[in-house]
């Protein structure tokens, strides 16, 4: 038995353990970023700023690859079938809240993406039309007094600002109408036809320093550094059960061998150190979110749970 243990173990250091990979070698190739977003958004923005500043660490290309559609899943569902040979990588900051919101995925979202790292967060904001609330109490002070009388804007059901929306609501404890919008669902907040948003800092930066819209709060446990002068939901009076984090990790294939996942991270982790992208990521609102793989793992795995929760006490409907 002893010797059979010994040809097998000699047989395992000749051709490689199967799942212990080499980090050494990886990347042999390019390496697809897979974005399941259209061009352009702040997800496709920072997946392309840090990416690209890997490649060079690496000396491989880093090519994004925007695969839209139903939600987001279309792209997760390509990522979660590829080879898990750290090749194929997601990008993507919904992938907790979609394994809420549809009936039906295609993948599974714990057993079949594995969480590596976040490239960044950006707080959500309450936002309104300059000189309609003065503050974020007198929003859910005259939420209360109308119940379902106010209105809010998101780009859709289930998207980061109709999440945030529901947290607030929720923790508040005051009711609203949601209208989802295909376009820019801003700007009908700053045209006044609409009472309030959540929007992500860098989406609504600009157009808050023109003085086209106003903050009410932060989303955040501390101040945005893009914005340190309004308070955080905390600040405001309500709990921490308010605040919905807006991350965008990045995910490869469950079953990538450990050690290419450890240098994915390092070599992010690097990247995000680089005093060019960091400085870029910042503009974009982004703000760090350092985080051991470890971490991230259960951050990701406690998310899907809370996100779980969200969409059953905000009686989300599943979408199809």
């Amino acid at each position: 038995m002893r010797s059979w243990a010994l040809v097998v173990g000699s047989l395992f250091l000749t051709l490689g353990w199967p799942h212990a990979g080499s980090a050494q070698d990886w990347p042999t190739r390019t390496v697809t970023v897979v974005v399941p977003l259209p061009a352009g958004t702040s997800v496709d923005s920072i997946a392309r700023l840090v990416m690209q500043q890997v490649g060079q660490q690496v000396g491989q290309s880093f090519i994004v690859e925007n695969r839209p559609g139903a939600g987001g899943t279309l792209g997760t569902s390509f990522v979660a079938k590829a080879s898990p040979d750290g090749h194929t990588l997601l990008v993507y900051g919904a992938a907790a809240s979609a394994a809420a919101l549809y009936a039906k995925l295609p993948y599974d979202t714990l057993a079949d993406i594995t969480p590596i790292i976040p490239l960044g967060q950006q707080p959500l904001v309450v936002v309104a039309p300059p000189g309609r609330f003065k503050d974020l109490a007198d929003l859910i002070a005259q939420a209360k007094a109308r119940p379902g009388a106010l209105n809010f804007s998101t780009p859709g059901v289930g998207s980061a600002a109709h999440l945030g929306a529901a947290k607030l609501m929720l923790s508040a404890g005051f009711d609203a109408q949601h209208v989802p919008f295909r376009g820019d669902y801003v700007v009908e907040v700053v045209a006044g036809r609409i009472d309030f948003s959540v929007a992500p800092v860098g989406t609504v930066i600009s157009l808050v320093r023109d003085g086209k819209l106003a903050v009410l709060a932060v989303g955040a446990a501390k101040r945005s550094f893009a914005l340190p002068q309004v308070p955080t939901l905390l600040e405001a009076g309500l709990k921490d059960d308010a605040i919905y984090p807006f991350y965008i990790p990045a995910f490869a294939p469950a079953r990538t061998p450990v050690p290419i996942l450890d240098k994915l991270h390092a070599e992010v982790q690097a990247a995000l150190a680089v005093p060019l992208v960091h400085e870029r990521a910042m503009n974009l609102g982004f703000e760090p979110m350092p985080m051991s793989r470890a971490e991230m793992q259960e951050f990701f795995r406690r998310d899907v749970a809370v996100n779980a929760a969200l969409v059953e006490a905000a009686k989300i409907p599943k979408q199809q």
